[in-house]
């Protein structure tokens, strides 16, 4: 029996551009896309950012080194995280799961400013019991700590919970722990594995 359900947040909650996120902290500096990824993705400080080793204020700061100029701060968070768009499909997924007695837990690679801004853009994450997050586990998926830290936080044994994400590797490292899981496609495909598994939405 399901008792609760960890939801990964990034293109099942909400969808989101890393595209976007180049483009716009380019504008701020004068840089193209192409060495803003560079400098964020290829270089491995987003995945710090995310991991909790940079407070936003340190990433501001070493975005600015990176640059070799300043950047408003407030601008510079605005152009990291304006990326998203709400899936307004999967609201009724989790309203009906929060109804019939689930606990809903997020389990997400995400960084302070991408979370505080869905927080506040949106109202979906205020539908959730918990946060498995990555910053505040010190580790990004598939990497074991974050998987033991969400299983800290689902109040019931690992073979009750059920987890969807869209990266099939992050579902096989949750499957290595018993944790029933399925990749995210869409939430038509979503209803119908709960459905599988005597669900109704």
């Amino acid at each position: 029996m399901i008792r609760t359900f960890l939801f990964d947040m990034g293109n099942v909650l909400a969808f989101f551009s890393h595209d976007k996120m180049c483009e716009q902290m380019g504008l701020l500096c004068g840089r193209s896309p192409s060495e803003i990824r560079a400098l964020l993705i290829e270089s491995g400080m987003q995945w710090e950012y995310e991991r909790g080793n940079l407070t936003p204020a340190q990433f501001h700061q070493r975005f600015e080194q990176a640059v070799d100029q300043s950047v408003d701060y407030e601008a510079l968070v605005v152009a990291g995280s304006d990326i998203f768009d709400l899936n307004t499909s999967i609201l009724p997924v989790l309203d009906s799961l929060k109804s019939s007695g689930y606990r809903l837990v997020l389990l997400s690679n995400t960084c302070v400013s991408h979370f505080e801004f869905i927080w506040n853009q949106y109202d979906v994450l205020q539908r959730f019991d918990d946060y498995a997050t990555s910053y505040a586990a010190g580790a990004i998926k598939p990497e074991p700590e974050i998987f033991q830290y969400a299983l800290e936080k689902i109040q019931c044994a690992p073979e009750e919970a059920f987890y969807t994400d869209d990266i099939p590797e992050y579902i096989c490292e949750a499957r290595k722990l018993k944790i029933q899981a399925e990749v995210f496609t869409d939430t038509a495909s979503l209803i119908g594995q709960l459905a599988f598994r005597g669900i109704q939405i």
